[in-house]
């Protein structure tokens, strides 16, 4: 057995257990990727909830940030699994300026700028710019990363100053609002992607009843928890879009379970509400919505 020692960078190795196995052999009997070792290949078994959201299976470059690292700057279901599977629905290249909106503390914006390449504001109303850039500095991004604390209804950007906007769990807060795209749009340039995550019911919660362990929870929130195709239309509607495309994101209660597990056990092994109400969502009716489409080239924004 061999135990591999965490550290807390945000990209560092996890820690596991490795048990040997011949070189060449690419298995892995858990969900954490295998090391070459000493002319041996690693078979690695997860000790922990925490150890267990290394999944390089499903989340290849999430997998490469230190869990720890990520459950310290919990503000929400896991934000780098979220935002991985968003992104190739963008076509972020290299460069490109980009609004990191409900940025939180800061693990998205830090992301965006190592994988991708780009420049990132990364803004929040909750989070103050003092406490998110010390994040950057730490993770060695500040050079591509600046921090803003900001409402998303009074931005301080210029006119088509980003190339592209991301929102990783925020919208459910601020975009039913059918006011806010106008306003955010004005700061993306024409042609520009946006994109989205945010918590969904399968059956949207005007078209038929919230289930009672949501309700308990969440309370009146779960009426923002709206299906892909209640965003699809909402974004189609505002005749400001094009390529609307919306998608239930598979996989998405068991995603946020494990990670509210794991910040379950992060945190001290405390009750824990979200656990609880995904542990009765037998039949996935708890999701993510996630939502891409294209700035419209020639619209006027009021």
């Amino acid at each position: 057995m061999l135990t591999f020692v965490n550290a807390t960078t945000p990209q560092a190795p996890k820690t596991y257990i490795g048990v040997g196995q011949a070189e060449g052999d690419d298995t892995c009997t858990c969900q954490c990727a295998g090391i070459s070792l000493g002319g041996l290949r690693w078979h690695h078994v997860p000790v922990s909830s925490v150890d267990a959201l290394c999944r390089p299976d499903r989340y290849p470059r999430s997998s490469a940030y230190d869990t720890r690292w990520l459950l310290d700057l919990d503000m929400g279901p896991h934000p780098l699994w979220q935002l991985e599977d968003l992104l190739p629905d963008l076509g972020l290249t290299p460069g490109m300026r980009v609004l990191d909106l409900g940025s939180g503390r800061g693990a998205t914006s830090v992301f965006l700028a190592r994988e991708c390449g780009v420049e990132v504001a990364a803004c929040d109303l909750w989070v103050s710019a003092t406490e998110a850039q010390e994040v950057f500095d730490a993770a060695g991004v500040a050079d591509r990363v600046t921090a803003v604390n900001a409402d998303v209804h009074d931005l301080p950007f210029n006119a088509e100053e980003f190339d592209a906007i991301i929102s990783i769990d925020g919208f459910e807060y601020f975009g039913t609002d059918v006011y806010l795209l106008p306003r955010l749009l004005s700061v993306l340039r024409p042609g520009g992607p946006i994109g989205m995550s945010t918590p969904a019911l399968r059956v949207d919660p005007y078209e038929g009843p919230v289930p009672e362990y949501v309700s308990a929870l969440v309370g009146p929130e779960a009426a923002a928890w709206h299906s892909p195709r209640w965003w699809q239309r909402h974004w189609e509607l505002s005749e400001l879009l094009d390529k609307v495309q919306a998608r239930w994101q598979v996989g998405g209660r068991d995603d946020w379970l494990l990670w509210a597990r794991a910040n379950r056990e992060h945190q001290g092994e405390t009750p824990d509400g979200v656990v609880e109400m995904l542990e009765q969502d037998i039949d996935e009716r708890i999701g993510f919505t996630l939502v891409s489409a294209l700035k419209r080239v020639g619209v006027e924004l009021s």
